[in-house]
This record gives structure tokens, C-alpha cells and sequence, in this order.
């Protein structure tokens, strides 16, 4: 792959996530969701931090207000949420390859993936990329609050990880 192809730019905050292989891992998951999307990869772009749950305590309290750990959190470039419950979003025009929309950005806890992995009795990889999968999909404007929203976006989940080989983490 070409150095500008990349769809995300991975951002290592705790070495742990280096050795783990978080950016391969973020591509390959980025990736799965625009294809599930039928988007391109060319002229969109992701930020993915990987980070430790003391970073990510500080930003879930800035940004939502509770200074706890959480596992993953996102925030897209623009607000895309469909304007009725059930609905799709309205999906992002990409820019030029060398100039790409940017989706948003993802941070992930380490600490707390292994911990969920741990107790789910998952590998952490296969958690992980279910994690990015959902970020990505927060940062297309997809979310969980009503009913109808969580089961359009879980069902987006489930399909774009068997296109990766990973079985339903609902």
C-alpha cells in the first residue's frame, strides 16, 4: 500500500498498543466498514489514538462528562445522524486522495479492551476490531440511543465483521 492510501492515521499513546499491531488492525476493521458501506477508501480519512485508560478517563469527562474509563470513544468530524429514528445517515462525500474528508476520531483504552476481552472470554484482537468497527460507524453517523438506531447499527456490525471472519459479538 502507497504511502497517502491509508484510510487511517493510527496514533500510539501507550506502547502497548504498538506491540499489540493497532494500526494494521484499524485499517483492516476502517477498511471492512466502507466496504460494508460501499464507500471508498480514497479521499476519506480516520484519526485512531491508541491510548490507557487514565488518558481516556480524562477525555470521556471532558467531552461526556463522566471521568470514568470507557473502552473506545469517537467523535465525528460533522454531526451525519439520520433527522428520523430507523433511518440511515446520510453518508459522507469523499474529498480528493490527496486532500481526504476526515470522518472524525477514535480513542481506545487499553486497559479496559483487555479487561473486556478477558471477561468475555474473546481474543483481544477480535474485541478490538469490533470496537473500531463501532467507532467507524459512530463517525458515519450511526448510533444506539433509540431502539430502531441500535438494531440498524448492530446488524451493520454483525456483517461487517463476518466479512473479516469474526462471529456475531452480540
Amino acid at each position: 500500500m502507497g504511502a497517502g492510501m491509508d484510510l487511517v492515521e493510527t496514533v500510539i499513546e501507550d506502547e502497548r498498543w504498538e506491540a499489540f499491531g493497532l494500526a494494521p488492525l484499524s485499517e483492516r476493521a476502517g477498511r471492512a466498514v466502507l466496504a460494508g458501506l460501499e464507500l471508498p477508501v480514497a479521499g476519506l480519512s480516520i484519526s485512531v489514538m491508541g491510548c490507557d485508560d487514565a488518558r481516556i478517563a480524562v477525555l470521556n469527562a471532558d467531552f461526556r462528562g463522566k471521568p470514568t474509563p470507557t473502552n473506545v470513544l469517537s467523535w465525528p468530524a460533522e454531526e451525519r445522524g439520520a433527522e428520523l429514528v430507523g433511518e440511515v445517515p446520510e453518508l459522507p462525500e469523499p474529498g480528493a486522495p490527496d486532500d481526504p474528508e476526515s470522518l472524525g476520531d477514535i480513542a481506545i483504552a487499553f486497559d479496559t479492551c483487555a479487561r473486556e476481552a478477558e471477561e468475555q472470554g474473546k481474543p483481544m484482537p477480535d474485541h478490538v476490531t469490533h470496537l473500531i468497527v463501532h467507532g467507524v460507524l459512530h463517525l458515519l453517523g450511526y448510533d444506539h440511543v433509540e431502539e430502531e438506531d441500535a438494531a440498524l447499527m448492530e446488524g451493520l456490525e454483525v456483517r461487517i465483521l463476518a466479512s473479516l471472519g469474526l462471529s456475531d459479538p452480540y
